[in-house]
C-alpha cells in the first residue's frame, strides 16, 4: 500500500467519522448550538463558556473543516501523482466538488434554522439532499482510494452489460438512505414511548408526516437488500479474481447486518447510539457496494457467462 493509497483511506475514514458525529448533533438536538450563525459560532470564532449543545455543534464544524482540508489535500496529491485521464483523478475531482456542496448544505440547514425542533417539510427535504450528497461524497472518496491502487478503469462493454443493474442498486440505496434520514428525524422529534404506541402512530392518518413516513423505510430496506445481494451474486458468477470475490461476499453480509441493526433499532425505540450504529452500517454498505460495482464494471466479458459453469470435476 502506497502512502497516497493509505492517505486516501484515512480521508475516507475521517469523513465517515464526521458524518457520524453529525448524526449525533441531530439526534441530541444540538444543531442550534451555534445559533443561526455560519461559519462563526454564535458570532464568535471560538465560543466562550459554551453550553454542551454549543460544544457538540462546534466540534462538528471544526472536524468538518478538517475534512474539507483533507479532501483538498487528497485532490492535489492525486493530480500531482497520477497522469491525465487516470480514473483516480476524476474520482478525486468529484470528491473535491462534493465536499464543497456538503459544506453548503450544512450551512443552509443552520442559516435557514432547519435544526433542533424544526419539523417542516423544508427540513425533511434538506435532510434528504444532505444524505444524497453525503453518499456521493463517500462514493467519490472510496473510488479515489480504489483507483490509487488499481489502474483498471470502468469498461464500456461492462457498463453496457451490467451498468443498468448496478445503477438500479445505487438508486435503491439512495432511496433507502433518504427514507432512513427522514425516519431518523421523525424518531428524534417524535420519540415513541413504546413499540406498540410507535406502530399505532406510524399508521395513524392524523400523525405528523415525519412519523407516517417511518413505516416506508423498513420496506424499502428489505427490497434494497435483495437488489444488492443479486448484484453481488452476479459478480461471484462472473469473476474468479480474489479481490472481486471478497467485495461480492462483503455486500450481502453487511446488508444482513444492517437489517438486523434496523430491527434492534425499532425494538429499542431508536436510542441515539443505535441510530449512529445504523447509519454507520448504511454508510459501510454504500461504500462496499460502490467498490463492488468498481470491480464488476472493470471486468472483461467471459465466454463462461454464456451458460452455467460446468462441475469442478469437468472444468
Amino acid at each position: 500500500m502506497t502512502r497516497l493509497h493509505r492517505f486516501a483511506w484515512v480521508v475516507l475514514g475521517w469523513n465517515l467519522a464526521v458524518i457520524l458525529w453529525g448524526a449525533f448533533v441531530r439526534a441530541s438536538g444540538s444543531g442550534a448550538g451555534c445559533g443561526a450563525h455560519w461559519p462563526l459560532c454564535n458570532g464568535e470564532v471560538l465560543p466562550r463558556a459554551p453550553a454542551l449543545a454549543t460544544m457538540v455543534e462546534f466540534t462538528h464544524r471544526a472536524t468538518s473543516g478538517v475534512a474539507l482540508l483533507l479532501v483538498l489535500a487528497l485532490v492535489l496529491w492525486v493530480f500531482r501523482s497520477r497522469p491525465a485521464g487516470h480514473p483516480a483523478r476524476r474520482a478525486a475531482a468529484m470528491a473535491g466538488a462534493l465536499i464543497l456542496t456538503e459544506a453548503a448544505v450544512g450551512a443552509g440547514l443552520v442559516l435557514f434554522r432547519l435544526v433542533a425542533q424544526d419539523e417542516s417539510v423544508a427540513r425533511a427535504l434538506f435532510m434528504a439532499v444532505h444524505l444524497v450528497n453525503t453518499f456521493l461524497l463517500l462514493a467519490a472518496l472510496a473510488l479515489t482510494a480504489h483507483w490509487c491502487a488499481n489502474d483498471a478503469p470502468l469498461r464500456r462493454d461492462a457498463l453496457a452489460r451490467d451498468g443498468w443493474r448496478f445503477g438500479f442498486g445505487f438508486l435503491g440505496l439512495l432511496l433507502i438512505g433518504t427514507s432512513g434520514a427522514v425516519a431518523a428525524l421523525g424518531d428524534t422529534l417524535y420519540p415513541a414511548q413504546s413499540l406498540l404506541s410507535g406502530l399505532v402512530l406510524d399508521i395513524s392518518p392524523t400523525a405528523h408526516f415525519l412519523v407516517r413516513l417511518r413505516l416506508a423505510h423498513p420496506v424499502l430496506a428489505l427490497a434494497g437488500a435483495l437488489v444488492v445481494t443479486f448484484a453481488a451474486a452476479r459478480l461471484l458468477q462472473a469473476s474468479d479474481e480474489p479481490r472481486a470475490r471478497r467485495a461480492a461476499y462483503r455486500v450481502p453480509a453487511i446488508a444482513l447486518a444492517q437489517i438486523a441493526a434496523g430491527v434492534v433499532n425499532v425494538a429499542l425505540l431508536a436510542p441515539v447510539w443505535m441510530q449512529i450504529l445504523h447509519l454507520l452500517l448504511a454508510d459501510v454498505l454504500w461504500i462496499a457496494y460502490v467498490l463492488l460495482a468498481a470491480h464488476a464494471l472493470a471486468l472483461a466479458p467471459e465466454p463462461a457467462l454464456a451458460g452455467p459453469r460446468p462441475p469442478l470435476d469437468q472444468a
